[in-house]
């Protein structure tokens, strides 16, 4: 298995690009808004309302990952990394509110349809897709390190691609007169919009849940712990993540009669086992002598067959 290095990238990025984009997607959010009543484009509402999603997300961001730079202290000994998983899972939940409002007021333009002013709806489109993609490189150095940012980060590009579906709309309209496709963009944006949000919140959520990490096989791993001289066996076997880069892992390993004398070097054998091959850093090892395995672990689910 291979680690993920990108994280220290990110170290040096000054956090003001957060906040410089934040306001930039408000003072954007209010311009769509505006342009969006007058010329009656629900579609261009529906990208401001996205925007607008996108400019607390960035602000959320912000301060998700100011607070998990602070050291573990002794209310919390693991640190605040995950207060970054937290704005994450925040930006996304309200991702796929706003897809799902998007899908609503498609749908009630198809009844009740408006006439729509082009030019004005274009103009914003423009506009908008300079400050997304202006947001989207800020973020791009940002996102490779933190799901945080990166959920920040794909929300600015949904919103450029938007901003461009909405400008050839507008063409449209203006050409052809084609107002029903208004609501049709509209639906699409939704789509994709919960799409993304879907995509990317399993994995905040296993984050949080302390699942196991997706591309770790614990059977994998207890069987290259057990071919180590002197380990019998290993159970009570836990691992998971305290935040995206960091991984942690916590076992009872069993060593034959005699060998007490070699643990110490059978554990250094393990944690250089577990962190070359699985990427696992921070693991806490139980010693016990090999004696029959307690039936109630076995009930309560916590042996690891193999």
């Amino acid at each position: 298995m291979t680690h993920d290095h990108s994280h220290h990238a990110t170290e040096g990025v000054s956090d003001t690009r957060l906040l410089w984009s934040f306001v930039i997607n408000q003072l954007l959010t209010v311009a769509q808004v505006v342009a969006g009543f007058l010329s009656g484009s629900v579609a261009l509402l529906s990208d401001a309302a996205h925007n607008f999603n996108d400019a607390n997300a960035l602000l959320i961001a912000y301060i998700a990952r100011r607070v998990s730079r602070k050291d573990a202290d002794h209310r919390y000994t693991f640190g605040y990394r995950r207060a970054e998983l937290i704005g994450a899972l925040i930006n996304l939940t309200t991702l796929g509110v706003i897809g799902l409002s998007l899908v609503y007021q498609a749908v009630m333009r198809f009844f009740e349809p408006v006439e729509i002013i082009g030019w004005l709806m274009a103009a914003a489109a423009g506009l908008a897709i300079v400050v997304d993609l202006g947001t989207a490189l800020l973020l791009w150095s940002m996102s490779r390190g933190s799901l945080n940012v990166r959920a920040a980060f794909v929300h600015n590009l949904v919103d450029a691609l938007g901003s461009v579906a909405v400008l050839l709309a507008a063409g449209l309209i203006i050409w052809l007169d084609w107002n029903w496709i208004d609501p049709v963009l509209t639906l699409v944006i939704a789509g994709y919009v919960l799409w993304q949000a879907f995509k990317m919140m399993p994995q905040a959520v296993r984050i949080l849940m302390e699942g196991t990490p997706p591309d770790l096989d614990l059977d994998q791993l207890a069987e290259q712990v057990e071919r180590i001289s002197g380990v019998e066996a290993i159970h009570h076997l836990h691992v998971w993540q305290l935040d995206e880069e960091h991984r942690a892992l916590e076992a009872h390993v069993v060593t034959p009669d005699g060998a007490d004398a070699q643990w110490t070097q059978t554990k250094q054998q393990i944690k250089d086992l577990l962190q070359e091959e699985f990427d696992i850093h921070h693991s806490t090892l139980e010693h016990e002598p090999q004696t029959p395995i307690d039936e109630d672990c076995e009930n309560a689910g916590l042996i690891t067959p193999h």
